[in-house]
């Protein structure tokens, strides 16, 4: 709402929620399911609102005050009972005991093992190298100058035998490829040609106007079928669908659409009454309790804290501190003469103690300073 005052608009008032922009103009329908529905959603989402409020207030509060500190002290006793006693374990003995141990291991182990391999496997396998390498040129020598001229003379025989089974066998195979031609294939052929591939054509004439016509007799039925269960089911649930359910399921949208929106609507709004409820009731809070203990503090307590700290505590805290004092001296006194006492005994059992010889000294005492008219130099010494 504005209010024009002069050359210019002042703003009075705060709109709940923002016009849409160019939104289509709605019916009479849209108009009247709108106003009850957002009247009867503001009741009912205006109590959840502000129990929603205060849980809200209320979790902040539990968070800030118990969770967070609670989950800091879990942690650092987590961290107390889990993490540094583990580390402490890893550090100080895992650590030193697995050096310890690699130590042991490689004066143990490793060392032994390295001297063995290197002062007796070693020279051990160069010597059956050797000696295998002795082994394979004589099986070179007997494969070279033995077994090769054998085989040979082997491979030359068995050539020849080749040959000759060679010769065979071409002989018989032309003969029996002959008798194989004329007795199996020819026949074969013919019998293919004018007996079994015009009664295989037949037949899938035949077949073929089999599949024709029961292809037709099944178009048939189909055809029937179809017209039956369009006339039937399909035409009345098109029909159903055009004239009832979509007309109640754009009533329905538009209902939803509306119980959207003023949910919307009533939770926006029941956030202003919630937020000016919380505001009252903190004011209310205020001048019922706070102001009052303030009130009470500043004027009532602060003045006779003041007067019994001036009255009471401050000359009992004097005369504390001069109980005191006494008692500090009382106690230097008694110290004193039992330091005295223990004096006189020594020098009566002792008897007096060596007094230090005196010496010369170049420079005078702490009480006989220097001045302008004295001097202490061998120079201008009196």
């Amino acid at each position: 709402m504005w209010i024009q005052t002069g050359g210019c608009g002042v703003y009075a008032g705060m709109d709940l929620e923002k016009p849409p922009a160019q939104q289509p103009p709605d019916g009479c329908l849209v108009v009247a399911i709108r106003v009850p529905v957002r009247i009867v959603t503001l009741v009912v989402v205006l109590p959840v609102r502000m129990v929603w409020d205060a849980l809200v207030v209320a979790g902040r509060f539990l968070d800030d005050t118990v969770l967070r500190p609670l989950g800091r002290a879990l942690l650092w006793l987590g961290r107390a009972v889990f993490v540094w006693p583990f580390v402490a374990l890893w550090r100080w003995v895992l650590v030193p005991v697995g050096r310890a141990l690699a130590w042991l291991g490689n004066v143990l182990i490793v060392a032994p093992c390295g001297w063995l391999y290197r002062y007796v496997l070693t020279p051990v396998g160069h010597a059956i190298a050797w000696v295998g390498r002795g082994i394979a040129a004589g099986l070179g020598w007997v494969y070279a100058r033995v077994l090769t001229p054998v085989g040979h003379g082997i491979m030359w025989v068995l050539k020849g035998v080749g040959a000759v089974l060679a010769a065979v066998g071409i002989g018989v195979f032309t003969a029996v490829t002959w008798l194989l031609r004329y007795l199996l294939v020819v026949p074969a052929t013919w019998l293919y040609e004018w007996v079994i591939a015009p009664v295989g054509r037949a037949i899938v004439w035949c077949a073929n106007g089999l599949l024709w016509l029961v292809r037709m007799i099944l178009t048939g039925i189909g055809m029937a079928l179809y017209w039956t269960c369009r006339i039937l089911f399909v035409l009345p649930a098109l029909a159903l669908w055009r004239w009832v359910l979509v007309p109640v399921g754009h009533v329905l949208a538009v209902v939803g659409r509306e119980i959207g929106a003023a949910l919307g609507h009533a939770w926006r709004v029941a956030g202003h009454i919630s937020l000016a409820v919380g505001r009252f009731l903190v004011t209310l809070l205020r001048w019922i309790f706070v102001e009052p203990v303030r009130w009470a503090y500043a004027r009532v307590l602060t003045p006779v804290g003041h007067v019994i700290r001036d009255a009471v505590l401050r000359p009992v805290g004097e005369a504390l501190r001069a109980a005191g004092r006494a008692a500090r001296q009382a106690l230097a006194s008694a110290r004193d003469s039992v330091r005295q006492a223990r004096a006189d005994v020594r020098r009566m059992l002792f008897g007096e103690p060596r007094q230090p010889r005196a010496t010369v000294r170049r420079e005078p005492a702490a009480a006989d300073t220097r001045t302008l008219g004295s001097s202490t130099t061998a120079l201008t010494k009196d």
